[in-house]
Formats: C-alpha cells, sequence, structure tokens
C-alpha cells in the first residue's frame, strides 16, 4: 500500500507576539505581552489611552524595536521584509504629503506596489469610503480630516494585503463613512484577509470583529470574544464589562494561552 499522504502543517496565525516588553526611560509601556491574532479573524485591540496599543504596533511594524520577546507575522520575524510585505497600515494620524493631490498620492503608492494605477479601481475604492471623486484632483492640504483618513484607508485597501493593521481607523469619520468602512472590513475578510485594529469605540469592535483584546497597564487583561468579556463580568454591555476588566486587579483568570477564546456569544 502507498505510505499515506503527510498532515499538512498548520497555518500559523497572522500574529503572534511573546513576552514582548518595551520601556522608553523608566517607563514600562509593554510588560511582556502575548497575543496570537488567527489567521482570518477580525481582532480589535482595546484601552485607555496610554495603555500600549500603538507601541505595540509600532513594534510589530519594526517601527520601535522590544527591549524583550518576539513578534511573528505569518510565521516569520517581524524584522523581516518579506513578513512585513503582507501588511497593509494606516496609522492613526495619518498624514499625506500636503502638496500632492489626492490622485498623485494614490499613483505614488501604486507605484511604490509595482502596481500600475488604475483610475476606475480607484474609483470604485473613494466610492466605497464615501470619498468624492474630486478630491482626487484637489491638494492633500485642502483635505479635512475626514478627507485625509478616507485617502490613507483607500491607498491601503487598494494594496490587497492579507494583514490589515489599522490604529484608530474611524477617526474623523462621519456616520456615513463609518458604515462604509465597516462594509469594506467586511469584504476583506470575506476575501481571506485578517484585520486587527485598535479603537477608543468599544461598538465599532462588536461590530467587527470576533475577537478582543483588552491591554491595560502594558499587559493583555483579557482576550477572547467579546461576548465572553461580557459573559465572564455579567454585564450586557462591552463598554461596562471593559470597565469592569481594567478595575479589576489582576488580569482576566480565563487568560491561560495566547490563543484567543473560541466561544462566539454574542449580545
Amino acid at each position: 500500500m502507498p505510505a499515506p499522504l503527510p498532515a499538512p502543517a498548520p497555518t500559523p496565525p497572522a500574529l503572534r507576539f511573546a513576552g514582548v516588553a518595551k520601556r522608553y526611560g523608566r517607563a514600562e509601556v509593554l510588560r511582556g505581552v502575548t497575543l496570537e491574532v488567527p489567521a482570518g479573524a477580525a481582532f480589535g485591540l482595546a484601552g485607555l489611552n496610554g495603555a500600549g496599543k500603538t507601541t505595540l504596533l509600532k513594534c510589530m511594524l519594526d517601527l520601535a524595536a522590544p527591549d524583550a520577546g518576539r513578534i511573528e507575522i505569518f510565521g516569520v520575524p517581524h524584522r523581516v521584509p518579506a513578513a512585513r510585505a503582507r501588511v497593509g497600515f494606516v496609522p492613526e494620524r495619518f498624514v499625506p504629503p500636503w502638496y500632492l493631490t489626492g490622485r498623485d498620492f494614490l499613483r505614488f503608492m501604486r507605484d511604490l506596489d509595482g502596481v500600475r494605477y488604475g483610475e476606475e479601481e480607484v474609483r470604485a475604492m473613494l466610492a466605497a469610503l464615501d470619498l468624492d471623486v474630486d478630491a482626487l484632483s484637489r491638494p492633500a492640504r485642502a483635505y479635512s480630516k475626514g478627507m485625509t483618513q478616507k485617502l490613507g484607508l483607500a491607498a491601503c485597501f487598494l494594496a490587497r494585503r492579507d494583514l490589515y493593521v489599522l490604529d484608530e481607523p474611524m477617526s474623523g469619520l462621519d456616520p456615513r463613512a463609518r458604515a462604509c468602512l465597516k462594509d469594506l472590513l467586511a469584504a476583506e475578510r470575506a476575501r481571506g484577509a485578517t484585520l486587527f485594529f485598535t479603537s477608543h469605540a468599544l461598538a465599532d469592535i462588536e461590530a467587527v470583529c470576533d475577537r478582543i483584546a483588552v491591554l491595560h497597564r502594558g499587559v493583555p487583561y483579557f482576550a477572547g470574544a467579546p461576548g465572553a468579556l461580557c459573559d465572564h463580568y455579567e454585564e450586557s454591555s462591552l463598554e461596562r464589562a471593559f470597565l469592569r476588566c481594567i478595575e479589576a486587579p489582576a488580569p482576566c483568570p480565563t487568560i491561560t494561552s495566547p490563543h484567543c477564546s473560541s466561544s462566539t456569544t454574542t449580545r
């Protein structure tokens, strides 16, 4: 009889943080963060200002060097450029070159990706983000905060990455644009992409994500399904459960591994 085929190798998580620590002077911003983001998940990172969310993203993107720990992107060390090539990123304070028009900026970004600029594709993306196509001909310095944010998101999603890392992606967006972005995030996830974003708006995390991590004082206080967080603290509101979590003297005892809970409880 022919030998049995070897079992397929397990799919690595999209992101793995193992014991990641970061200090700025005497301030411990990250204190041994261990988390995993499964491939194909929609993962929200929540926390108060100063919890370490943006610093964790900077370490992952090799914009800041962790003092300890290991970070992998789809199983590849984060400092290997090929790993980061699969990532699309929009920072919290996205500022395009003020002297470029929207079209010039998007053309430049497509050139960096080695992809031909396509006007129809760009216009379709702007429509998906509720950005008027007239913005393509206007210089970035004439954009409002919301228009600037939409331009950055458009450049990110046009790149068609496997992992999208978004720092406060709803910042500056009006209600219609927020709804449009949620639809776009759902479409990207249906395509198989992984979403990893920070947000102060827990309602956005609840609407988009099937996983949440609560980062508090540089430590994960909870990792799992949003509904599981509510269940653990016996709260019907994710916001109230979040507050109970960060007011606790120690991380939630349900965190026994870096893997997120498989619970799909919703409220």
